[in-house]
């Protein structure tokens, strides 16, 4: 979380764009298979403005976690719609992992060239560094299987039939036990989320980064 203007200035626009992408991934994948409604809302499209939900946005800033405004997907629209579904749905963190390999390329370039601390490349190299992870970290949560997460569309096109109906009873749980997980972590000082994304996160940004 933010705790300067500095910050601020390298967190907020970088959170912007990564639930923009994200969205759209989204809005742009759902069209794409046979679903117009992201499309005929004007949801595919970098603007944030229409991806933005301010309640999220500033839960992001000053609570550590948040949100964007859901794209809508009728998946009786959808030709497969199993299959299809979770197409949609992972093509929101795979955009943010898409971005925090360009964002780790800008951060390479640009590093060997830092001279002084608060000059021109160096609020770039850190853009750069904070789009990485940032990127990262919304894909990696996006992924975890709990409702309304994009990972439980995924689990959900995964499993058999046969326990579709247990799965359906045990979904309307994800986000109680999301929101329980998360505020124990900001306001409790129980650390779920960080002591499972932690290493994937780290490993990641590494990798794309560099150390």
């Amino acid at each position: 979380m933010p705790t300067n203007p500095l910050q601020l200035l390298i967190f907020i626009p970088n959170i912007l764009f990564a639930i923009t992408i994200h969205e759209c991934a989204h809005a742009w994948s759902a069209n794409r298979l046979g679903d117009p409604t992201a499309r005929l809302m004007g949801r595919i499209t970098l603007n944030p403005i229409a991806h933005l939900d301010p309640i999220g946005v500033l839960c992001f800033i000053f609570a550590g976690f948040g949100w964007g405004k859901p794209v809508p997907v009728n998946p009786f629209n959808l030709r497969n719609p199993r299959r299809d579904d979770m197409l949609v749905s992972v093509a929101g963190p795979v955009s943010n992992l898409i971005a925090a390999v360009a964002f780790g390329l800008l951060f390479r370039a640009a590093i060997p060239f830092v001279q002084a601390k608060g000059s021109v490349l160096w609020v770039l190299a850190n853009l750069a560094h904070a789009g990485v992870q940032l990127n990262v970290v919304l894909a990696l949560f996006n992924l975890i299987p709990l409702y309304p997460l994009d990972g439980s569309h995924v689990l959900e096109g995964l499993l058999p039939r046969s326990v579709q109906s247990v799965y359906e009873s045990f979904k309307s749980y994800g986000t109680t036990i999301l929101l329980v997980v998360i505020l124990l972590g900001s306001f409790a000082n129980i650390p779920i989320l960080s002591v499972v994304l932690g290493p994937p996160v780290s490993f990641l940004t590494k990798l794309f980064a560099g150390h």
